[in-house]
């Protein structure tokens, strides 16, 4: 058998977040779908996170649907290091980030 026919079948979830209510699923595929999801956000320069069981879970929802409470926190944490490549850093951490690139 191939590496090939052993892999997976390559899938993609995207998620929406307005800052407001739970992020929503916007889109989601398998295959060449999927690769174009993919495709898409990486010329919008949107960042990719991989993780298969995490996709296969999303994979389950449909188009439009909430994120479930139980996926809040894991989420929240994806969303946050984001901000954190992005510069972005809450007012109560006292420009915290600047001490750190200070140090580096």
């Amino acid at each position: 058998m191939s590496d090939e026919a052993k892999a997976p079948p390559k899938q993609a979830v995207a998620l929406s977040y307005d800052g407001k209510s739970a992020p929503t699923i916007t889109a989601k595929g398998r295959d060449l779908l999927a690769e174009e999801i993919i495709a898409v956000a990486k010329e919008a320069g949107v960042y990719i996170h991989q993780d298969e069981h995490l996709s296969n879970f999303l994979q389950m929802l449909e188009l439009g649907e909430t994120i479930p409470k139980e996926l809040y926190l894991l989420i929240a944490e994806l969303i946050a290091f984001v901000y954190m490549l992005d510069g972005k850093f809450p007012d109560q951490w006292d420009n915290v980030h600047k001490k750190i690139t200070e140090q580096v």
